[in-house]
């Protein structure tokens, strides 16, 4: 699973990536600066590993991680081909959610491609483009369709409706993630399509030091004009966010975070809010050798999980022992978990909690 870093050129994507990964994606101070995409591969923070790797003392600990990949710069014309359209086209519809970074500050020295700082024209610029490719998209699913529901076909009929439906929500500037589908529409026609604006999103309003904690103009701007299309927005000081990254001491990153009056790097919070926008959660496995989070889908069930370890584990699955990751914290260890009668077994139905500690049971 992974999720797509885009704006417009000069918005501080690629430094947002470098926070993120630690990769040293090029960052300058010129459109295009970002080419290929840069993929990174980044520790979700999670105090709760922390915590049990305190209560186990195991050889190694690993974390859950999410991909982000850093696309190259949209400009006006990207789905006519113009600038790097065609392959930042290609490159976000590979990504399953996208993160979409508004310039909110102002600084004379730093360019805007448009020449002055308006997040909402931003916004609108790049969704524009994205609304347009998945038009087209649409637009020759309907020709086919069209064609089949003449003859009466009811599922031709059918898709046909949801079709110009999605038609009219595009040619209404809105995106598609903005529309209401039945399960039944969404897993038989919608999710086929693979349209761009129906992945989920991710606002990051990139503000300056003094708007790291509350905001400012801009960011409520972003706030109003998003209200109505089922996505997250965040503050994040991206610049400040490359500073903290610079000191390698812990404390040092502490104070520094203090005295802005924030509790944790924003880049940790951007991390989880990416991880839920992917409808991601993590359950726990610990012992000794490794205490481990590992990455499944809200909803997975126990013989689901079991299978992210290995394909045999759900294959063979038999039952799975399970702790609340809260009776495991009060209690402090799996055997007195097992002594208070708080160790629950639990069949191929059960669906896993997040941060679920389990044992897997198989037989292949």
């Amino acid at each position: 699973m992974k999720a797509g870093i885009v704006g417009l050129p000069n918005v501080g994507k690629s430094t947002l990536f470098n926070c993120l990964s630690n990769a040293k994606a090029q960052s300058a101070n010129f459109p295009f600066c970002t080419i290929e995409p840069n993929i990174g591969v980044v520790n979700v923070p999670d105090p709760r590993l922390e915590k049990l790797e305190s209560l186990v003392n195991p050889e190694k600990v690993v974390p859950a991680t999410v991909e982000i990949v850093d696309i190259a710069g949209l400009v006006k014309g990207a789905s006519k081909g113009e600038g790097l359209g065609n392959q930042f086209l290609g490159n976000i519809r590979e990504t399953d959610a996208i993160i979409h970074v508004l310039r909110c500050f102002e600084n004379d020295n730093i360019i805007h491609v448009d020449g002055s700082v308006d997040p909402i024209r931003d916004k609108e610029t790049i969704d524009i483009e994205l609304q347009l490719k998945d038009l087209e998209t649409t637009e020759k699913k309907l020709e086919k369709v069209k064609r089949a529901a003449r003859t009466g076909n009811k599922e031709a009929v059918a898709e046909e409706a949801i079709l110009l439906r999605i038609k009219a929500q595009l040619e209404s500037g809105a995106s598609v993630r903005a529309m209401d589908f039945s399960d039944e529409e969404r897993e038989d026609i919608v999710n086929g399509l693979q349209l761009i604006t129906d992945k989920p999103v991710l606002y990051v309003c990139n503000v300056d030091e003094g708007s790291a904690v509350s905001g400012n103009a801009y960011v409520e701007k972003v706030k109003e004009s998003v209200a109505n299309e089922k996505a997250e927005v965040i503050i994040l000081a991206v610049g400040m966010e490359a500073d903290i990254n610079e000191l390698d001491d812990y404390e040092e990153r502490q104070m520094f975070l203090s005295d802005m009056g924030l509790e944790e790097p924003g880049s940790a919070v951007l991390i989880r809010a990416t991880y839920k926008l992917l409808n991601l959660q993590t359950y726990f496995t610990a012992g000794v050798k490794e205490v481990r989070a590992w990455t499944i889908n809200i909803g997975d069930s126990g013989p689901q999980a079991a299978g992210v370890i290995h394909t045999d584990f759900e294959k063979g699955f038999i039952r799975a022992e399970v702790i609340a990751y809260e009776d495991y914290v009060s209690f402090g260890s799996e055997a007195k978990v097992k002594e208070a009668g708080k160790l629950n077994v639990e069949g191929k139905n059960y669906i896993v909690n997040d941060g679920d500690v389990m044992n897997f049971l198989f037989n292949v």
